[in-house]
């Protein structure tokens, strides 16, 4: 009976152990940074930077956040620097090519990899596009404000020139660019997506 039962747990725990080195992520070691644009315009540029995991993987799929109107997309090749075929399609045509947990009430870019993520390898790639989403950016009085919540660990937030940070609700990071433009640097430790609220003014 004992023999039987250590039989029994030492299959278990092969089995979780299999499982376990078997799962790989979609993703890993993405960065994104949001370039503010004229406020009046409630426009913003996304520059995300990922990295694909998936063995055997032809396709990677960014979506586009519902709520916001996306423009200019671009998506690069990180080691060529050569751009990459794309397509944005349905949350059914994202699953219908192997997105599985693709919401179907969003929008996908749909990313051609020029070759497939080989095992125990990755991808490098660059999304950039552009967002117009009055909630998320915004002018009140005299300053705008920037308020998103990001799930990302990696974030920059990037002031349009001639503007000066005077708010910010998360512990971060204030360089400045070789434009002299403001850039806010965080992480996100935890996770949870964060609240982000950045707020500045022009300058006198």
């Amino acid at each position: 009976m004992r023999h039987a039962r250590r039989l029994l747990l030492g299959a278990l725990a092969a089995g979780l152990s299999c499982t376990t080195a078997g799962a790989q992520p979609a993703q890993s070691d993405d960065y994104t940074r949001y370039e503010l644009l004229a406020p009046e315009t409630a426009q913003f540029r996304i520059v995300y930077e990922v990295t694909a995991t998936t063995p055997g993987a032809a396709y990677y799929f960014n979506p586009i956040r519902k709520g916001s109107e996306a423009t200019d997309e671009a998506v690069y090749d990180r080691m060529t620097g050569k751009p990459l075929r794309f397509e944005v399609v349905s949350g059914a045509e994202a699953r219908a090519a192997g997105q599985a947990n693709a919401d179907l009430d969003t929008r996908h870019i749909k990313v051609h990899l020029p070759r497939p993520v080989p095992s125990g390898g990755e991808l490098r790639l660059r999304i950039d596009k552009t967002y117009r989403d009055p909630k998320s950016y915004f002018v009140a009085g005299d300053r705008l404000v920037f308020t998103r919540s990001l799930g990302v660990r990696r974030n920059s937030v990037v002031l349009p020139p001639s503007h000066e940070l005077v708010a910010c609700n998360v512990p971060a990071q204030v360089l400045q660019e070789a434009d002299a433009r403001i850039k806010v640097s965080f992480i996100n430790p935890g996770p949870d997506a964060a609240g982000v609220v950045v707020k500045a003014r022009r300058l006198p």
